[in-house]
């Protein structure tokens, strides 16, 4: 007898949609408003204060060592494990912002390392 595949429920799948698309789109107001824009860099390097400096600054603290894809596979190698929508969650946000911030190929394989956790069988009850 074969176990269920690991898949979220729909209301599980909604809010983890909705949580990658939050996390993405967070990612790409920060890189493209607050680290490419000139003036707004300039501002926020001469102690200019604001959630928008804030994250910028700890985007570009996570960016020099590539933590958003290292993060994103360590999760994504978690769920693949041990399927569970807490890790895939997590993954999927870290992975958004590892595309958009200049991680891409860790958070690439990560991406298809998540897809491939729907393939394992769920976990047992306890």
């Amino acid at each position: 007898m074969t176990r269920a595949l690991f898949l979220p429920t729909l209301r599980q799948a909604g809010l983890l949609a909705a949580l990658t698309l939050a996390a993405l789109c967070h990612a790409l107001v920060v890189r493209y408003f607050a680290m490419e824009n000139t003036p707004v860099a300039l501002a926020c390097d001469a102690d200019q204060q604001g959630w928008l400096c804030a994250s910028r600054q700890l985007a570009i603290l996570l960016h020099n060592p590539p933590i958003f894809g290292i993060a994103a596979l360590i999760l994504a190698a978690l769920n693949l494990v041990r399927p569970s929508v807490i890790l895939c969650g997590a993954g999927l946000v870290a992975a958004a912002y590892g595309i958009v911030i200049y991680n891409t190929p860790m958070s690439a394989l990560a991406v298809a390392g998540l897809i491939l956790s729907l393939a394992r069988p769920a976990p047992e009850p306890e």
